[in-house]
Parts: C-alpha cells; sequence; structure tokens
C-alpha cells in the first residue's frame, strides 16, 4: 500500500459464494478503553484491563497517566495493561500533558486535573487544538479551578490549577460533546458532598450511558433526580477489578455494512447487542434498509436484504452519530434518498463531519442537501475520484466501503485511521482476500 493513498479495490459484485459468514474480528473499543484508564487510576489497587484497545488515541491517554505518576504494566501482543490506582490522588502535583487528537483524553483528564490539587500544563494537537473546549473548562472555573489560556480562550493549550470543589452544582451544556458530561460525572465522587449535575442539550446520551455503566461496574453509582440532571452521592468509591474490554462496534460497523453493499453475510465476533456501546444501535439501521440481524453466542450475525434491494432510510443517529459517515457510503445504492437526523454537532468533530460528507460525495457526483442539524443524499453512481479525508479517520473507514462497490475510489492518508484501528486498511485486504 502506498503509505499516502489506497486505491480500493472495487469487489462487487461478489462472485464467490460464501458457505459461511465473512467473518471479522476488530479491537478494543476506543471508549471503553480510555474510560477503563481513568476508572482505574481513580480506584485503589491495581486494575487488570484486557482486551485493550492500542491505537493514536488511547497511547496517549496512556501516556498520560503515567506521566501523571501512576504505576502500569503494559503488554500490547497480549492487548493487556495493569494500572495501580491511587483512590482519586494524583500522583504528581505538577505535570505536563499532551492528549494529542483524543477527545477523551482531552475532556476526562481537563475535569479530573481540574479538580485535583496541583498544576498542570495541558497541550494537544493541531486538530484538538479547533475543537471545542469551552463548556468544560467554564465549569471547572465555575467550580474554583484557575485557568490560564495560552491561545484562544476555551481552547488547548492552557496550564490548570486544581483547587478541589468550591460547590456542589454545576451545569453543563453537551450541545457540542456528551464528554463533558462524561467527564465531570467520572469525576464527581472526589466531591466531599452530594454533587449535582445539571444538563442542558440531549446530545450523546448513549455514550453517558455507558460511562454511568462502566462507573457502576468500578462501584461507583449515578442517580437522576430529574431528567435533565444527575447525582453523585459522596462516599462512594471507585473499587480496583479485572475488567474485560469489548470489542470496538464502531469499527464493527465498517465490515457490517458490507452485507447491504456487497450483497454478502457478515459476523464480527463477539459483538453482541448487549454491549455497552451505543453505536451498535447503527445494525438496527442496517436492519431498516432491508437487512436481518441475529445475534448468535459468536456475535451478531447481518444477512443482506432477500431481494438485494437497499431501502432509502430516514433516521434519526444523534445516539450513533458515529456512524453517519457509514450510513451516507451506503446511502448513494439505496432505491430512495436517504435522511439522517440529528447530527448537527458533527461539525464540531475531527473534521466537519457534514461539510466532509457533502463535499466529498459531492466529487463523487452525489446529490446531498444540508440543514443545521440533517443531510439527505440521494441515490446515483459514484465517480472515480480521490478521498479527502481530512486527517479524519472515520472519513477514511467509512468513505473506503464505498470503493468497494464503485471502482476507481482511492483514499488520501489512510494513515490517520492510527487514531482508533490503525491496521484497518490491512484487515480490508485480508477480507477483499476472502471475497
Amino acid at each position: 500500500m502506498n503509505p499516502t493513498t489506497y486505491s480500493v479495490p472495487c469487489i462487487y459484485p461478489c462472485h464467490k459464494l460464501l458457505s459461511e459468514p465473512l467473518t471479522v474480528q476488530v479491537p478494543g473499543s476506543k471508549s471503553i478503553t480510555n474510560r477503563a484508564l481513568l476508572l482505574a487510576t481513580l480506584a485503589k489497587g491495581v486494575s487488570t484491563l484486557r482486551g485493550v484497545l492500542f491505537s493514536d488515541d488511547s497511547r496517549h491517554f496512556l501516556k498520560c497517566i503515567q506521566d501523571l505518576g501512576f504505576e502500569t504494566t503494559v503488554d500490547e501482543a497480549s492487548c493487556l495493561i495493569t494500572v495501580n490506582g491511587h483512590g482519586g490522588d494524583v500522583p504528581k502535583s505538577e505535570a505536563s500533558q499532551y492528549v494529542g487528537s483524543a477527545g477523551t483524553a482531552a475532556r476526562f483528564l481537563t475535569a479530573y486535573l481540574g479538580i485535583c490539587h496541583g498544576t498542570y500544563h495541558m497541550d494537544s494537537s493541531e486538530q484538538m487544538r479547533r475543537r471545542p473546549m469551552k463548556p468544560l473548562l467554564d465549569s471547572l472555573e465555575e467550580l474554583g479551578c484557575e485557568i490560564l489560556y495560552e491561545g484562544a480562550e476555551g481552547y488547548f493549550p492552557f496550564t490548570i490549577k486544581g483547587n478541589g470543589f468550591n460547590k456542589n452544582r454545576i451545569t453543563i451544556n453537551i450541545d457540542h460533546s456528551s464528554q463533558f458530561l462524561s467527564a465531570l460525572l467520572i469525576a464527581a465522587c472526589l466531591c466531599k458532598k452530594d454533587m449535582r449535575i445539571q444538563v442542558e442539550g440531549t446530545h450523546g446520551m448513549a455514550y453517558i450511558k455507558m460511562t454511568e455503566a462502566m462507573m457502576a461496574q468500578f462501584g461507583v453509582q449515578t442517580a437522576h433526580p430529574s431528567s435533565d440532571s444527575f447525582l453523585v452521592t459522596c462516599g462512594q468509591h471507585y473499587q480496583a477489578r479485572d475488567y474485560q474490554i469489548e470489542p470496538d462496534v464502531s469499527a464493527a460497523c465498517y465490515f457490517y455494512a458490507m452485507a447491504p453493499l456487497l450483497n454478502i453475510p457478515v459476523m464480527v465476533e463477539n459483538v453482541h447487542f448487549d454491549s455497552l456501546q451505543g453505536d451498535v444501535e447503527f445494525i438496527r439501521i442496517l436492519e431498516q434498509i432491508g437487512c436481518n440481524a441475529v445475534d448468535t453466542h459468536r456475535g451478531i450475525l447481518v444477512t443482506p436484504p432477500a431481494d438485494g434491494r437497499i431501502r432509502g432510510v430516514d433516521v434519526n443517529m444523534s445516539a450513533c452519530s458515529d456512524q453517519a459517515i457509514t450510513l451516507a457510503a451506503i446511502a448513494p445504492f439505496a432505491d430512495t434518498p436517504t435522511t439522517i437526523r440529528g447530527i448537527g454537532h458533527i461539525r464540531h468533530q475531527e473534521s466537519n463531519r457534514m461539510g466532509a460528507i457533502v463535499t466529498e460525495l459531492g466529487k463523487m457526483g452525489i446529490l446531498c442537501r444540508e440543514t443545521e442539524h440533517n443531510l439527505t443524499i440521494y441515490p446515483g453512481k459514484p465517480k472515480p475520484t480521490t478521498v479527502d479525508t481530512y486527517d479524519d479517520h472515520r472519513m477514511a473507514m467509512g468513505f473506503s466501503l464505498i470503493g468497494l462497490r464503485a471502482p476507481g475510489i482511492v483514499i488520501d492518508n489512510p494513515g490517520c485511521c492510527r487514531k482508533t484501528f490503525e491496521n484497518y486498511f490491512t484487515v480490508l485486504d485480508q477480507v477483499v482476500k476472502q471475497l
């Protein structure tokens, strides 16, 4: 593979008759890996994390906690990390943190350090410097944290001086990222009083449910005094544990999308409907476009539409917005237009994903209509083009799917997948060889 581009092999129609489903293994969940790393530092004693994802994002998170003085052992070959947690204390009261482009590290560690006692310099990649932080930083200042910005207010880089909690009620707006709320929830048990968090916005609540479930698995419960508020009672403590990380459902969805696109059955091992990850909802969307999905002991099996016809859908994807690009890659091959709703916030992620989808499909001759929160994609025959990926891993992985069905699609900068799935294109080549 050319290190700067990847020519997607068009393999549609698949002439090989599959006697068994295409079966794929994907790495561990990024969202769960990084939450588990933070929860392990907050627990008292040694936690063992199994099935860990090793990618740019998780390595940045791991390096950050090591730079804070937490003792770890790392076995990449076995996908295993142990973390010696200090029960909420940070070993070093002064440190520099570089979070790269990892939104979880940027938000979770900032909240944790902002309410501890110490001084920490926080910096990031240029990409992360453009992503929103202000709602979280404003809330931390309200709680008593001091922040010295080195550039634009509300963005990296900055120095943060934590002084503990000066109050036990806070309001946070999550229109741009649910990670702001997750970050505060995870750290809230360090407050010496019951901590109540009022929420404005409803974006990404599936990720909040994941956060709450993992907090409970490590020993801290949340309550809901009202539909838009969260309560973490004082006196709770995280417990060290042996923790198995789920396969990454976000990564699995790229392979499940091959079922309707290539008219083949697909199974991803150990992915089940009871997953903590909100992106499992994407498989239900595949059912709406005509697929069938069955949860087996090995993993969810998705079979293509019986008549081979991909149906256009009108769906709200706010709960699984990382897969908006994946559905956008399927949409040109549907028999009617596809409307994706509730995804306005994806303009503020690794790239302006709304704009990227419209631009790149437009280069292929596919008509898209964009409104503030919605996107409608019309059927068409994609023309050959080189896809700009905007240093966005999901654009690279999602739009590679189009090339499996339409010839002449080239992915620029495939290496950006290092963020979450560093060998995606190697796995994709292995899949193609099976077909």
